[in-house]
């Protein structure tokens, strides 16, 4: 389970007003920039007017007996969080999304979910932060937990709007907010592969085959910094490469694409490679400029790669995808990236400063200023050896550095076992 929240930043959207539970759901894709299915949210509330604050998610807990301890947590972590950011809360707003299993209807999912809500309204009262609304939404439907006028909230769910027929809808076009589809969606784009078989077991192998000749090189440290720089060599092959392709059709078509330019040994080789602190914040450093957009294709490409015991190797390219998703303005996107990087390792620092970062509203110009100073620090000390160097998105005063190889490729041999570097 991992915890988001968005912090709270007056928009366009702030001169909406909603009336009714009906608007609320249709107001939640557009406060999250995504559908949170199968999710708890939260809502802060400020003033008289009850202006949208901190905006808090999680992943519905599978076992009831988690909730009572789930629901505590989140109203704490949303009180307390805007008291930091800008003040208590005078009220919360509650949303439960879950779709039917099979066998159930859409109601009877409401039914189930009931004692969560009723549990999430009594932890935030015992803050003294009252729940002014709890809505459940499952399957094009929504329900009020709290409103028990059957004339406009009836047994059977209410359905939602049409996508793109309300008043939000209209005012975050304006605003040109978009809405990313599902959050089941989003993830799936950075999830392992698992078809087709063939594809998975292959790279497998590779990754068994880049553990044997890569690991005792980095661990060896004689030879980390050589792994160092093929490495990088092979990141900037592969964002000029992408940069070279320009996604097209679908999310699923384009990432498709995306994975065919990209070989198993290659693949292998930076996941590896990434294990490396070091090359990892390297690495950061694609996070501006005409290159970003491929070097995020990049990240989420290679995420993908992290098949079978690999798994959580994925926390690096992941909190990588985050990073430049951050860094770009792309808040749900970097949200979703970061909490499947803790979700798979949730102890991986980088990951956890950079979501603490974004639930306290960091500017990333702040690290993207940091990285600066760092490359322009080596490219002092040893400006002949720069090579796989990302450009810097602004004019810097020197020459971009060398090291194309797109083509490079790392010598790949029998597996060995192999711990994060």
């Amino acid at each position: 389970m991992t915890r988001h929240i968005d912090p709270s930043q007056p928009s366009a959207l702030d001169q909406i007003t909603l009336r009714s539970p009906a608007e609320l759901a249709d107001a939640l894709p557009y406060l999250m920039g995504f559908h949170p299915d199968d999710s708890i949210v939260l809502a802060a509330l400020h003033g008289d007017h009850g202006r949208f604050g901190g905006r808090l998610r999680l992943g519905i807990p599978v076992s009831p007996g988690e909730w009572p301890y789930v629901a505590d947590q989140l109203a704490d972590c949303l009180v307390s969080g805007s008291e930091k950011r800008a003040s208590r809360p005078d009220g919360i707003i509650v949303f439960l999304c879950q779709d039917p299993t099979a066998g159930e209807k859409a109601r009877d999912v409401m039914e189930r979910l009931r004692p969560l809500a009723q549990r999430l309204r009594t932890a935030c009262g015992e803050l003294d932060v009252p729940v002014l609304e709890a809505l459940c939404i499952s399957d094009g439907r929504f329900w009020s937990y709290c409103c028990p006028d059957t004339r406009c909230c009836p047994m059977d769910g209410t359905p939602l709007a049409l996508p793109g027929t309300s008043v939000m809808a209209a005012a975050a076009t304006f605003a040109g907010i978009q809405v990313r589809g599902s959050l089941r969606e989003m993830e799936a784009r950075l999830a392992p592969l698992t078809a087709p078989a063939s594809a998975v077991r292959a790279q497998e192998e590779a990754l068994d085959a880049a553990t044997a000749e890569l690991v005792p090189r980095i661990l060896g440290g004689v030879d980390r910094g050589t792994v160092r720089t093929e490495t990088l060599v092979l990141v900037q092959g592969l964002v000029e490469r992408f940069g070279g392709a320009q996604a097209a059709g679908s999310p699923t078509e384009a990432d498709a694409a995306d994975d065919g330019l990209v070989s198993d040994e290659e693949a292998a080789a930076i996941i590896l490679g990434l294990q490396d602190r070091t090359t990892r914040d390297r690495a950061a450093e694609w996070m501006e400029g005409p290159e970003t957009e491929a070097a995020l294709r990049v990240w989420r490409a290679i995420a993908r790669r992290c098949v079978g015991v690999f798994g959580d190797h994925a926390a690096a390219p992941l909190t990588l995808a985050g990073w430049v998703a951050m860094s770009t303005g792309d808040e749900p996107a970097a949200r979703v990236a970061l909490g499947m990087a803790l979700r798979v390792d949730p102890d991986y620092l980088f990951a956890k400063l950079l979501h603490q970062g974004a639930n306290e509203g960091l500017d990333p110009e702040l690290l993207r200023e940091c990285l600066r100073q760092e490359r322009d620090t080596r490219a002092t000390r040893r400006p002949a050896r720069m090579t796989a160097h990302p450009p810097s998105g602004r004019p810097r005063g020197r020459t971009r550095p060398g090291g194309h190889a797109s083509r490079g490729r790392v010598r790949v041999r029998r597996r060995a076992g192999q711990r994060r570097a």
